[in-house]
């Protein structure tokens, strides 16, 4: 699996503090709040279990499971909810907790439709921002980890394919193993 990395383009250690930094931001920002964290599931699940330990207030989880990527390795520009919130959303603060923002589609149509539920705010936080395959401008990160380049990265919940998401850093994948 490792041998399928190009490099290492963020170490275990620079992701554990940039939860950390977003995590005590998202602390002051919410203290008070009715936050919800809603984590777009896969890709975003170890980045919202590390980000959830780093807040120090109250809140709560829910999961939401969208698909607009199937097994390739560019978007279908359909989004699909595959599995949807368990809470009403009504009264709460959201955060929405994404793994990359990348083309803007998946992120513009889950604020459209959790808008429609009446939450007080609706924020997000996503680890990674790929800027240069944005194709929705309207969306943006409230909370940003990392910029990054134009690469296919997999690592720290992020897959191809459902592969590699339990490697503990972010790598760029080869391209030759995309592309086969």
């Amino acid at each position: 699996m490792k041998e399928d990395i190009l490099k290492v383009l963020l170490t275990q250690q620079q992701l554990a503090q940039k939860v950390k930094e977003l995590g005590e931001q998202i602390t002051k920002d919410y203290q008070g709040k009715k936050l919800l964290l809603v984590s777009v599931l896969k890709g975003s699940v170890i980045f919202m279990a590390d980000l959830m330990r780093s807040i120090d207030t109250y809140c709560q989880i829910d999961f939401l499971n969208v698909s607009s990527y199937g097994s390739g390795t560019k978007t279908s520009g359909t989004v699909k909810i595959i599995k949807d919130l368990d809470i009403d959303i009504r009264g709460y603060d959201v955060l929405i907790v994404e793994d990359i923002l990348d083309s803007g589609m998946t992120l513009s149509y889950i604020k459209k439709i959790l808008m429609e539920r009446q939450p007080n705010s609706i924020k997000i936080c996503t680890l990674l921002d790929k800027p240069e395959r944005r194709q929705v401008t309207d969306v943006k990160a409230d909370y940003k980890g990392f910029v990054i380049p134009d690469e296919f990265v997999v690592g720290y919940g992020l897959d191809f394919d459902e592969t590699y998401r339990n490697l503990p850093y972010l790598g760029a994948l080869k391209p030759e193993v995309y592309t086969v």
